[in-house]
């Protein structure tokens, strides 16, 4: 997508396109209108946020966040800056995994160096010596692989296994057409001259071409070598190319250990729980190796079992800031957006990355250079690369959308926890980047597929987490005082999960919201209300009731807050606290007209939902009905009062009589639906009246399709009781 591109692939609207775009009730920049803003029914809202959560939050199943991101010791991420150094407990250990400068320098490599090396050099292929025969032949060659997956230390095992003496490391900023300068040169030991050049830098117009290759070898001679190493985006002209992985991290980690232990305590020490947590995430051997020198200290009670458990999350972390400190000569810019976007969307479709990615690098380029037009090539990296870079994994799974399943290519960091760590270092370590972060999520708000709505909702709230008073003013509260309802539900996704990551003092934002004067507040408070309630049940029906007085005593009540309170209240008695809320609203049901409706309201709301929301499921108040029945729970009587209370209010009169023509309908269809309506509707009549006006539905309501009553309903008026 170009820089000029809107959120939805089209491009800016003018002229007449605007007033087309006006006629399909968009606007210009791909908001909708407000003539076209409708608000989601708080029950599908609630069913594409629990669809769309990410991983790490885990929205509705009851999991947590842990592993140390959110709930243990931040090192360098929101808890201070980072130098080099973290800090862990009282020891100072620095971790060194491979600064670029050090990988990068120019000179001799001493043989003192290349034999450490070889000691514990782990190859990633099973035939080595097949590419040590290649090169004795050939005299260069290029390997090429992901970053940090040990080609420099295979480029300088295969001159060592050459015996070259020197080896000169040539400086990184040798370009493809200045190779042969200074090759062959210096002194010679044994016969043979290596030379590496790691990382070679090729840019548009300066590719490393076969030519090139050429002229080396002939620059050469018979006694030296070089081996060049590139990187997954490198450009390439005719050049063949030795393909290098990284090898297992286990590999590297026992072979390190070897060199720094006693053999006899490798096992032991491998067989360690934090080892173990340590090789089920997928680090680096640079980090593997460093893992190797911690457990040699642990081994020596230099360091301790915390740290042991830490060294995962630390290396995350360094990883991170090392993409996001990156002069640009490994990440472009437009690959940072892609880290930041994979961020937002991981396990979300790769195209949708992508395409949103390259919104947000048109923005931090406005930033960055002060211009609004930022290039993006049509056809770039190729997703392999793309994703070996940024340490993920492409896979295909279904995507939940409102259709149904639908089968996509997606794109997830490799760490669980990457997401959450990026996001939090992008917005505290890099501030200039905020403006261009934040006009990004204001447009993903506006977004018309659910997905990326509730990907900006979850971003925030990771973002608020870190920061709450700045997510909150620059982000949040002006999507909940907008005027679109859309903008207001993402505002109500981003607070509910701020307070599923742990985030104090959202409920009380909430309650403060319910009495504001400004409506918009209130609708986004009631709804979060709905959704994080039931962790507190009745401090939330407390706060629901009050806004119910307050929209009471308005001169004009607003509908649409008294529908969005009984649709929260709906939600809090689907939740796993619904006996609790069931409970709480019996307690208050005839104190005022006002709480009266909210409960009844929120209660018929509730009936109308069922299995699977499919059209003839068993109803879900009925399911929970039947079963505390069975159980002989208070829920069972407390439902039968919210029936009968309802169906004698002249106000739910006729939304009563609707839903449980539904139910026989439902019954229809389903014994077991049968079985339970017909239990509760002889608990319903207890009076003549009761009666007269259940069996007038049961005689007189039509089928599916108008005809005749179905069947169902004689058999359910049969066994009305005659009170």
């Amino acid at each position: 997508m170009s820089a000029e591109e809107q959120p939805n692939g089209s491009q800016p609207a003018t002229g007449s396109d605007q007033s087309s775009e006006a006629q399909d009730g968009r606007q210009a920049d791909g908001e909708p209108t407000e003539e076209t803003d409708q608000p989601q029914p708080a029950w599908a809202a609630r069913r594409d946020l629990e669809s769309h959560t990410p991983r790490t939050m885990g929205f509705g199943d009851g999991a947590q966040v842990g592993g140390g991101v959110f709930g243990g010791t931040n090192h360098g991420i929101g808890g201070g800056t980072f130098y080099g150094d973290i800090l862990l407990g009282r020891t100072e250990i620095i971790y060194q995994f491979g600064a670029s400068s050090a990988l990068h320098a120019s000179g001799e490599i001493t043989q003192s160096t290349l034999e450490e090396l070889s000691a514990c050099f782990v190859p990633a292929c099973a035939d080595f010596e097949a590419l040590v025969d290649q090169l004795r032949e050939e005299h260069v060659l290029v390997v090429s692989g992901p970053y940090f997956a040990g080609r420099r230390t295979a480029a300088l095992m295969l001159l060592h296994r050459l015996r070259a003496d020197p080896v000169q490391a040539i400086g990184r900023d040798t370009s493809p057409g200045q190779l042969t300068a200074g090759l062959g040169g210096g002194e010679t030991r044994e016969g043979r001259t290596g030379h590496v050049l790691c990382d070679l830098i090729t840019e548009p117009g300066r590719p490393l071409r076969e030519a090139d290759l050429l002229a080396a070898r002939k620059e050469l001679g018979e006694d030296a070598y070089l081996v060049i190493t590139v990187g997954p985006t490198a450009l390439l002209e005719d050049v063949p190319v030795v393909s290098w992985q990284a090898p297992p991290p286990g590999d590297v980690l026992a072979a390190h250990l070897r060199v720094l232990v006693s053999e006899d305590r490798v096992s032991e020490l491998l067989a360690l729980p934090a080892v173990t947590a340590f090789l089920e995430r997928s680090h680096q051997p640079r980090e593997a190796a460093e893992f190797a020198r911690l457990l040699a200290r642990y081994e020596t009670e230099e360091a301790d079992a915390a740290k042991l458990g830490d060294f995962s999350l630390v290396a995350l972390e360094n990883q991170v800031q090392e993409w996001f400190e990156d002069d640009g000569t490994v990440l472009h810019l437009r690959d940072k957006a892609f880290l930041v976007a994979l961020a937002a969307f991981d396990e979300g479709p790769y195209a949708l990355t992508a395409e949103l990615s390259d919104l947000l690098y048109a923005f931090l380029h406005e930033i960055e250079s002060g211009t609004r037009s930022a290039t993006v090539p049509v056809f770039g990296t190729h997703i392999g690369k793309r994703l070996q870079l940024a340490r993920a994994r492409r896979f295909e799974a279904e995507e939940p959308t409102e259709w149904g399943p639908v089968r996509q290519v997606k794109a997830a960091y490799l760490d669980e926890r990457a997401p959450l760590v990026l996001l939090r270092e992008i917005w505290t370590g890099h501030p200039s980047a905020r403006p261009a972060l934040v006009h990004w999520l204001q447009q993903l708000a506006g977004d018309g597929r659910p997905f990326v709505r509730t990907r900006a909702a979850s971003t925030v709230a990771v973002l608020a987490h870190t920061d709450l008073p700045s997510a909150m003013a620059l982000v949040i509260e002006p999507w909940a005082s907008s005027r679109l309802y859309r903008h207001r539900l993402v505002a109500v996704n981003a607070l509910t999960l701020t307070h599923v990551l742990g985030t104090p003092n959202v409920p009380r934002i909430l309650d403060a919201w319910c009495e504001s004067d400004e409506s918009p507040l209130r609708w986004v408070a009631i709804r979060a209300h709905g959704l994080i309630g039931p962790e507190r049940p009745a401090e939330t029906l407390a706060a629901l009731r009050a806004a119910a007085r307050h929209q009471a005593g308005q001169p004009e009540p607003d509908t649409d807050l008294s529908g969005q309170l009984a649709e929260s209240v709906e939600l809090l008695l689907l939740s796993p606290a619904g006996e609790d809320v069931l409970a709480g609203l019996l307690r208050t049901l005839h104190d005022d007209r006002s709480v009266t409706d909210l409960a009844l309201g929120g209660f018929m709301s509730a009936c109308h939902r069922t299995e699977q929301d499919e059209r003839h499921g068993q109803p879900l108040v009925l399911s929970w009905y039947a079963r505390a029945s069975e159980a002989r729970t208070p829920a069972a009587p407390g439902i039968v009062e919210l029936w009968r209370t309802a169906l004698g209010n002249r106000d739910h009169t006729r939304d009563s009589l609707d839903v449980l023509r539904r139910w026989v309908l439902s019954a229809d269809h389903d014994p077991g639906t049968e079985w339970a309506l017909a239990a509760l509707l002889t608990s319903l009549v207890t009076t003549p009246s009761e009666h007269q006006r259940l069996s007038h539905l049961l005689r007189t309501m039509p089928g599916e399709d108008g005809t005749d009553p179905p069947p169902v309903a004689g058999r359910l008026l049969a066994v009305l009781p005659h009170p």
